[in-house]
């Protein structure tokens, strides 16, 4: 009880109105329960597996050439590592505050309004959750057609077919392997949370571990004494090949460098991502208020400081300018190649085909939590706010896996003639998006501080109010960069999120008709 208010943080059993200056209490009864199964190291082994994908091994070859030096690449770097530390442990007060499935959702609804909430998760379902499962699962595929070149994005069962002069739809053996992936990973999941954190739980320990061997390997066996003279000795000294970071400027000059910095975020701060998604599971976490916390602590320390190493063995083995041209941005697999000649990209394609198939069991696992308490509020499809005999939204994760696995076939055209994928365009157009998610979810720290004064709060965000406001302040700054020197990929999410204004609308008009209110902190 609190200021005259009953709290109730189990998720999927009650719902109450915990907020101290409300004289209302909503109240959402319903049979089944989540099972508190999440231990601090489930919890941690999310966080981490959820972040170590794909990215660490390929995004450094992209920085490289947009900020010119290896001494700017680890600022890039070290830039990401402070960002992600201090939302992480700012999120922490949230997470402790209100330990709920939904995380990020609930936060910001709570902080803001229903449809603030609901704008995250609408984005979360249509692109930013789906659309990395998809990529992720091809990601799969593509390195398993390494060990067997029958799987293919141009070995085709139903070649492309135009749907205009843009866009096609395909289905070729690599994209098959992409939604079986999808599917599998998403039944398995369905069966219950102790299937789904054991897989998690194994295939992060593995990938982990894999990383760190290829870590402890690059600067052993793989060093390279000129290529690290030429990098430390000269770290930096731009050279190489510069990328054009927008409106014709590169890191050749010192304003150019300022605008390289803040763009390849873009490559790091997301290859560095989904940590929250321990957030969405907070109704299945034994002691939340204690171990969400600490496990987003944890693994956002473990995964970054495994970043930062794993760049050290990259430019300990390869020259700069390597990097900068490894075939298809390839670095860790070169790496591998100078530790195992002959054999190192096919060592290295096992232990990504370990981190992504693990990664993605995390974002499924995860993602379906969400979109869980949206349908709870009445504002997502209602099957995916039921439990089946698992304890687990078994609609809310088909829907997610549909979803997902339909971002697979559809194909953009390139001027070339040559195909990419929609999913990989959608992607990049929400990342300046998910930056304003971010940014907003840690301003709710202030508001809610402001609203709900006195709320019990067992975790307070590390260095408030001046940490979290680094992060506000330093994100902000990347987000008008990427505004105005990125505008073909960043007006485009702000799009996508507005899509789901209407629909917000649709939903609450039903949700009412239905007796559903959201429970949030505004009328809208």
């Amino acid at each position: 009880m609190q200021n005259g208010h009953l709290v109730a943080y189990t998720s999927g059993v009650t719902r109450l109105d915990f907020s101290p200056d409300r004289n209302r209490t909503i109240c959402m009864a319903q049979d089944e329960r989540f099972v508190r199964g999440l231990g601090l190291f489930d919890s941690t082994m999310i966080v981490a597996g959820a972040m170590i994908g794909s990215g660490i091994f390929i995004v450094s070859a992209d920085m490289a050439r947009q900020v010119g030096s290896p001494g700017w690449l680890f600022v890039a770097w070290l830039v990401t590592g402070f960002l992600t530390l201090v939302g992480a442990l700012s999120y922490g007060e949230l997470a402790a505050m209100m330990p709920k499935a939904g995380g990020q959702y609930v936060y910001l609804r709570e902080a803001f309004s229903p449809l603030w909430g609901f704008l995250y998760g609408w984005t979360l379902f249509l692109v930013i959750q789906t659309g990395t499962i998809a990529a992720v699962a091809v990601g799969f595929a593509r390195y398993l057609g390494i060990l067997w070149p029958t799987i293919s994005e141009t070995n085709y069962l139903i070649k492309p077919i135009h749907l205009s002069s843009s866009y096609a739809i395909s289905l070729s053996t690599a994209q098959l392997v992409g939604v079986l992936l999808i599917a599998l990973l998403t039944w398995m999941n369905t069966r219950g949370l102790k299937l789904g954190k054991l897989i998690q739980n194994v295939f992060t320990v593995t990938k982990t571990g894999a990383l760190i061997v290829l870590i402890a390997l690059g600067v052993t066996v793989g060093y390279q004494a000129i290529a690290a003279n030429a990098n430390f000795g000269n770290m930096w000294a731009v050279r190489g090949t510069l990328q054009d970071v927008g409106q014709g400027l590169t890191a050749a000059t010192s304003f150019g460098l300022f605008i390289a910095l803040c763009v390849a975020q873009t490559n790091s701060l997301f290859s560095a991502d989904a940590w929250n998604n321990i957030t969405f599971t907070a109704g299945e976490v034994k002691d939340p208020r204690r171990n969400i916390p600490l496990s987003l602590a944890l693994g956002t320390g473990l995964v970054i400081a495994l970043y930062l190493l794993a760049n050290v063995a990259y430019l300990t083995a390869l020259p700069f300018e390597t990097m900068q041209t490894v075939s298809s941005d390839r670095v860790a697999s070169a790496t591998a190649e100078v530790v195992f000649p002959g054999i190192g990209a096919q060592l290295m394609a096992v232990a990504i085909m370990i981190s992504t198939f693990g990664c993605n069991n995390g974002l499924i696992l995860a993602g379906a939590r969400a979109y869980y308490a949206m349908a709870r509020d009445g504002l997502f499809f209602k099957a995916a706010g039921e439990l089946n005999q698992n304890a687990v939204p078994a609609w809310g994760l088909v829907i997610q896996g549909l979803w997902s696995a339909f971002y697979v076939l559809p194909r953009t055209i390139r001027a070339d003639g040559s195909y990419g994928n929609l999913y990989g365009d959608l992607l990049t157009y929400v990342i300046s998006a998910a930056l304003i998610f971010y940014i907003l979810t840690i301003a709710g720290i202030y508001v809610l501080r402001i609203k709900q004064p006195q709320a019990e709060r067992p975790y307070k965000a590390v260095g408030y109010p001046v940490i979290p406001a680094l992060y506000i302040l330093g994100a902000a700054v990347i987000l008008v960069v990427l505004f105005v020197y990125q505008t073909a990929t960043t007006w485009p999410g702000v799009a996508i999120v507005l899509t789901g204004v209407p629909v917000y609308f649709i939903w609450r008009t039903q949700a009412r008709k239905r007796g559903i209110l959201p429970d949030g902190n505004s009328a809208i």
